[in-house]
């Protein structure tokens, strides 16, 4: 869209039969839209003034899946609408390279046709990794796309794999019901996180009656008929309804044809960018999940534009990564941007830490979302923001105001929301909340 309101004459090929790519069809989109339906059955559940309502708490997953069908649809329709109003060709088939500025597209019926431009953007996005020694043709075995099209309604889940991914799905299938276990090949959830925050969701996941196994390694997978039985290297044996495989993903890229251009991918199938994601071929940009970290949507958004930018003006500034939130969309959700302690505490970096725990809050009272915190991580010397950190509902919302507030070389001081004033009550308080509390702690 970018390069089209640029003026640019700009193509897309699309393999699947409709636009919008895994995002939108067997990734976050669908996702996202099941896990708000296990989310409203938590509320059902727990909320003592919607008893009456209970008979929808008993609702399969099949019936949960098909919430997310009208979402998916309304995605593709706008979409499908911003390449008509744009005047953008959209050519339906497999492409790849014929050389640096040519691309064959080989559509599902007919002849390929070949397409040429300037420049070519690929956006091929991942898949998940399927190791050879897994049978996924098994109705049993499944993987974060292929779950979504899971017919029953399983009563127990074992997810190989604490990523993002295994986390979400986790959290999706215990606010479901379902016995699930986590079994985490590392020593602790989701190390990249900020160490506070993950053992907050450690403990929570627990508290809910996920049984979580660290440290774990597959030995093999046993798929029978009625249930499937994972054997682990320490001797442990799980048996489960339903086997969910959520450990790794690989980039798109062994069908595009990269050695006609020169350009080779990684064991991971990811591809090789700078900072303006030009890849080796300086005309070939890649962005999204096939250049690998942080394969995120909101990324590979901004990364595409920027891409753009740097087409049409080569001396853009690098893009800042960085400034990238990351949402984990477990049950309550995590969220952060910036760094963690563990980082400062290894950079030497002066540093001081705010909280304010949700149950204080007078808003988290009232919806009875008291899970949670959020954590504020300032200089200790110049008060400027260096991370922020939050658990617990709306989460993925909350952080936009730290992430607004750091990305101003003006307004970066942990004293903004000491000095703001907040709406009463609401959420958002929490940074000034834990704005006081931070400062008080210094010195």
């Amino acid at each position: 869209m970018m390069a089209a309101k640029n003026h640019l004459s700009v193509a897309l090929v699309e393999r699947y039969f409709e636009v919008g790519g895994g995002c939108t069809h067997w990734g976050t989109i669908p996702s996202k839209a099941l896990r708000h339906a296990a989310k409203i059955l938590q509320d059902l559940r727990r909320n003592p003034l919607l008893n009456e309502f209970r008979a929808a708490s008993q609702l399969t997953y099949p019936q949960l899946l098909a919430s997310a069908t009208r979402v998916v649809e309304s995605q593709v329709s706008s979409r499908r609408r911003f390449y008509e109003r744009n005047r953008v060709p959209v050519y339906s088939g497999e492409a790849r390279f014929i050389d640096a500025n040519t691309l064959e597209v080989q559509p599902a019926l007919g002849k390929p046709i070949r397409i040429s431009g300037k420049h070519i953007i690929v956006g091929a996005g991942s898949r998940p990794y399927h190791p050879p020694e897994i049978d996924f043709a098994h109705d049993r075995v499944r993987d974060s796309d292929s779950v979504l099209r899971y017919t029953e309604n399983p009563f127990s889940v074992t997810i190989y794999g604490a990523g993002v991914i295994g986390c979400e799905y986790a959290s999706i299938f215990i606010n479901l019901g379902a016995k699930v276990t986590l079994v985490n090949t590392q020593d602790r959830l989701l190390s990249f996180l900020d160490d506070e925050i993950a053992e907050a969701l450690s403990y929570h996941l627990r508290e809910q009656g996920c049984v979580v196994r660290h440290n774990e390694k597959l030995q093999k997978l046993e798929a029978r008929e009625r249930d499937v039985v994972l054997h682990l290297e320490s001797g442990r044996k799980i048996k489960s309804d339903l086997l969910l495989w959520a450990n790794g993903r690989t980039g798109n890229s062994s069908e595009l044809g990269l050695e006609a251009v020169g350009l080779e991918a990684n064991s991971r199938g990811q591809i090789s960018v700078n900072g303006h994601y030009q890849t080796a071929v300086p005309n070939i940009y890649a962005v999204g999940d096939i250049v690998g970290p942080p394969a995120l949507a909101s990324a590979a958004y901004v990364q595409g534009a920027h891409a753009v930018q740097h087409i049409i003006d080569p001396s853009v500034e690098s893009h800042r990564q960085e400034m990238i939130p990351n949402g984990i969309y477990t049950i309550p959700e995590i969220s952060s941007i910036g760094r963690s302690e563990r980082e400062l505490q290894e950079a030497h970096v002066p540093y001081e830490v705010g909280h304010c725990a949700f149950k204080n809050l007078a808003r988290a009272q009232m919806t009875d979302e008291r899970v949670g915190m959020l954590k504020i991580i300032f200089h200790a010397e110049t008060l400027a923001l260096l991370g922020i950190h939050c658990f617990g509902d709306g989460a993925s919302e909350i952080v936009h105001i730290g992430q607004a507030v750091m990305s101003s070389k003006d307004l970066n001081n942990i004293r903004y929301f000491t000095n703001t004033t907040f709406n009463y009550p609401t959420m958002a308080e929490a940074y000034r909340v834990a704005a006081h509390n931070g400062i008080n702690r210094l010195t």
